[in-house]
């Protein structure tokens, strides 16, 4: 039985990609960097994710991230830019992005009134918290589990852990009994930081698999889905 739900936030709830590609299109012509091509979205999604996966790896921190981010794809595609003024750039309006993934919020509706909902994610604490209130969202949870502020990332099992005992916390709060791993599910995009972490703590997962690409990497994923919707048919 199900008692709790952790949900990403980045492209499970808020549509990231959509934020990524008009934020390139608007900087580059703020900063006189040419016209924006949608291809370009491409190198953003291959250097962006080979970061990421070093930061879940610890073999670079959030701060040589952000760094070294938009030099990395700025080589790439060819452009002389400073890196770091795309970054802050980048970062203040990513701050106030909060576009909807298709039915996020009917889900977060019906998951909260049915079950004890957090946001699991990894990020900066502030900024995190900001795009789910600019988006309406944040009435829906019962508590946020950020990166930044817990000091620890997905799939760590440092993030899970401090994840079960606030949720315990609360459950003892509201008079409940002890919530275990195997009652904890999972709903995310990212089979590295989402899947794997909670799979490797006991949770039950679902992975939302927008994009089609019908891709497990091997995991014993419970659940895929395609739209948000379909998670109230096992919910």
């Amino acid at each position: 039985m199900i008692r709790a739900v952790l949900l990403d936030i980045d492209d499970t709830l808020l549509d990231f990609d959509a934020y990524v590609r008009i934020s390139m299109k608007d900087g580059f012509e703020k900063f006189g960097l040419g016209t924006y091509e949608d291809s370009m979205f491409g190198t953003f999604k291959q250097v962006n994710s080979h970061m990421w996966k070093k930061l879940e790896l610890g073999e670079i921190t959030f701060t040589e991230l952000k760094r070294h981010r938009w030099d990395n794809i700025f080589s790439v595609l060819g452009i002389e830019f400073d890196g770091q003024t795309f970054e802050k750039y980048f970062r203040s309006c990513l701050f106030d992005s909060a576009i909807h993934v298709d039915g996020a919020e009917d889900i977060l509706r019906y998951l909260s009134e049915k079950y004890m909902t957090y946001a699991a994610s990894n990020g900066p604490y502030e900024q995190q918290l900001n795009r789910l209130r600019v988006g309406n969202l944040s009435p829906y949870f019962s508590g946020f589990f950020i990166s930044e502020q817990i000091g620890a990332q997905k799939p760590s099992k440092e993030f899970f852990a401090h994840c079960m005992n606030e949720i315990n916390r609360n459950a003892a709060e509201r008079g409940e009994s002890t919530i275990l791993p195997s009652e904890v599910i999972m709903i995310g995009d990212s089979l590295s930081s989402d899947m794997s972490g909670a799979i490797n703590y006991g949770m039950r997962t679902c992975l939302f698999d927008k994009h089609g690409e019908g891709k497990t990497n091997g995991l014993p994923i419970d659940h895929v889905v395609l739209r948000l919707e379909k998670v109230k048919q096992f919910l």
